[in-house]
């Protein structure tokens, strides 16, 4: 029986461990945290979107960086894997809008109980408030995995410590270290899926969602990016589903050469807006422009787009001259937003970067330079747009070096 260490007890962790025990291997799960799960707890807003209920080539269109490494891993073991390894072990789903799975019962500590259940039937020991420091190797392979408690001899070693994001949950980087310790490169990690800074003054409009507007962004004259759906206003800038998905897009790109516009309207060609202002303006022309525009846009969207349109708040309607009007339409239709920051890891749904996909068996997860060192999860120059992607990479690469893990 060959002995298997697993580093870290998240999702990729328990998928990978009860693969490999699964597979008659003795495993040894070491968790440097109180419980395990920690970062489960918190996806989702505490619901936990697991998966995503699509086929393996609709996963991999939403996979931001590391989509050719993924292929082997995401026909392995596909979303539908996902959905039957926790039927199986008696957790109820169900699928919700664009297709995101859920635990029926709305809490992410199921999705961590069933996970922690299925390792320990399979006979997985799992070592809690254990911290690895040392991976060691001997003649080009791993021998041994030591903690601040004890040694342990192993045939395999599985890194799966996650990323940079959300380091309340004890993901600091770790797996980075044993990496370049053993001779591997990291790509340089980014917060994604993360809040927008912007150099425009929004502070106004703190607080204000919007739905059914369009965010784009382009990169001299390639649009790089333009989707329609609900954004934030917050006190550094913006936030909400647009803007995660397009932070995805820009975290390794030089943020100045990037021109970001929000249409609010984009249900109304500019003709039709201007039809629209031309007759709010008319029926309501002995009211100040604050006013007036709140037929259109919550109160603090309001201060914004004048703000943009260098219209005065109190300015009256019947007084607004054509220029200022069409000015106002633009700023509507194309409000630009100047990025001049990510917000920090501390805020990240997920990080980008890690683990250099060239120097790891895409079919195996197994380092090309170590025998029997395996990487998945977040530690991997792997992430995805939400949406239950970046779950489903963790358990799916977790499966794939849990199998070869021996």
């Amino acid at each position: 029986m060959q002995k298997v260490i697993v580093v870290g007890g998240g999702a990729a962790g328990l998928m990978a461990a009860y693969t490999a025990a699964r597979r008659g291997n003795s495993v040894v799960l070491l968790e440097k945290n109180e419980k395990l799960g920690k970062k489960i707890y918190i996806t989702g807003k505490g619901r936990c979107n697991l998966t995503n209920d699509c086929l393996p080539d609709e996963f991999l269109a939403n996979v931001v960086h590391g989509r050719k490494f993924l292929t082997r891993a995401a026909y392995a073991f596909p979303p539908a894997s996902t959905i039957s390894f926790f039927e199986e072990q008696g957790l109820a789903l169900k699928v919700e809008r664009g297709n995101r799975v859920f635990p029926v019962t709305d809490h992410a500590s199921d999705v961590t109980r069933t996970l922690e259940r299925a390792c320990r039937s399979a006979g997985v020991g799992i070592c809690l408030g254990e911290t690895v420091r040392e991976i060691a190797v001997r003649d080009g392979s791993v021998c041994t995995v030591r903690t601040d408690k004890a040694s342990y001899a192993c045939s395999s070693v599985i890194v799966a410590t996650g990323g940079l994001s959300y380091p309340s949950t004890g993901s600091t980087g770790d797996g980075y270290s044993f990496a370049e310790e053993l001779g591997h490169s990291c790509v340089p990690c980014r917060p994604s899926l993360v809040g927008l800074e912007v150099r425009e003054d929004v502070s106004a409009a703190q607080g204000v969602s919007l739905k059914n507007v369009t965010l784009s962004a382009k990169r001299g004259k390639k649009l790089i990016y333009s989707e329609m759906g609900e954004l934030l206003f917050t006190h550094y800038g913006i936030s909400g589903p647009l803007t995660l998905t397009l932070s995805a897009l820009i975290n390794d790109l030089p943020l100045p050469e990037i021109a970001v516009a929000l249409d609010f309207k984009p249900a109304l060609d500019e003709k039709k807006l201007d039809e629209r202002l031309i007759r709010d303006f008319t029926e309501r022309k002995n009211e100040s422009m604050k006013n007036v525009m709140r037929g259109l846009l919550p109160a603090g969207a309001v201060r914004i787009v004048l703000r943009a349109a260098h219209v005065s708040f109190e300015k009256q309607a019947n007084a607004v001259t054509k220029e200022e009007r069409r000015s106002v339409l633009a700023a509507l239709k194309a409000l630009p937003l100047t990025i001049t920051g990510l917000r920090g890891f501390s805020e990240a749904v997920i990080t980008a970067g890690g683990v250099a996909l060239n120097e790891i068996d895409p079919a195996t997860m197994e380092s090309k330079f170590v025998k029997g060192l395996f990487f998945c999860g977040e530690v991997l120059d792997c992430d995805a747009f939400t949406g239950g992607f970046n779950l489903q990479i963790a358990f799916s690469t977790g499966y794939l070096a849990g199998e070869n893990a021996q």
